[in-house]
């Protein structure tokens, strides 16, 4: 019998993240999974989250590869750039490139070549998340592909816990009402803030731009509750 709500959910995690660290004997993705998830009673204003975007050579994750990670750091209400990274990775040998998804990103091969090496990419990864929550704009797509790299690395699938904005940015929007084409868009609803533009495409800056859109949509949030909202609800 499958448990519903947050304790079903609580269990997979458990379970994922046992896994996990069995399959690494060592090193951060060990680290990751002995120290856990943040509880889902964890207020915004102590919630630590790494604000994540990926540029690809596609939007399938069993066959497409990343070329560039980009994170940030979110401590409660604050964006910690000290702790930005942006990293290059290299296709797994075999795989032809960049190709057609160069004109999206603007990444060239000689780029991609000189990165690290995927499984590397998920090591560091892993060593930013330490103890924090995965926040992304439309997550099911980095979770789809950091997956990936897990399964591959480990044998197992990555467990994590997400605030997606794309998610929070529709419960904001009125009620009963079909939202307009491209007002989920990350750069749609950071304009309703008044947030400003960034060049697109770029795994770091769209990480920034994901992390400032939170903040925004917290503070939203948190002065139309009566309650303090917690990672529970946030991650809903």
């Amino acid at each position: 019998m499958r448990l519903p709500g947050p304790f079903g959910r609580e269990a997979a995690e458990r379970r994922g993240l046992a896994r996990l660290a069995a399959a690494a004997s060592a090193g951060p993705a060990r680290e990751y999974a002995v120290t856990g998830l943040p509880a889902e009673s964890t207020p915004a204003g102590e919630l630590r989250l790494l604000a994540v975007d990926i540029e690809t050579t596609g939007l399938d994750a069993r066959v497409d590869q990343i070329l560039s990670l980009g994170f940030v750091p979110v401590d409660g209400y604050g964006v910690q750039l000290a702790g930005a990274r942006h990293i290059h990775v290299r296709p797994r040998e075999g795989h032809a490139g960049v190709g057609a998804s160069a004109a999206i990103h603007g990444l060239t091969d000689d780029q991609v070549a000189g990165g690290i090496a995927p499984a590397e990419a998920l090591d560091l990864l892993f060593e930013a998340l330490t103890g924090r929550v995965l926040l992304a704009h439309y997550a099911a797509i980095e979770v789809g592909f950091l997956g990936a790299l897990c399964r591959a690395a480990y044998g197992c699938d990555l467990p994590v816990r997400t605030v997606d904005t794309l998610e929070l940015g529709r419960r904001q929007l009125p009620a009963h009402r079909e939202p307009a084409p491209g007002a989920l868009r990350l750069w749609s609803l950071r304009t309703r803030f008044g947030l400003p533009v960034y060049a697109a495409h770029n795994a770091l800056l769209d990480a920034l731009a994901c992390a400032e859109l939170y903040l925004a949509q917290v503070a939203e949030l948190e002065s139309a509750s009566a309650t303090a909202v917690t990672l529970g609800a946030l991650a809903r």
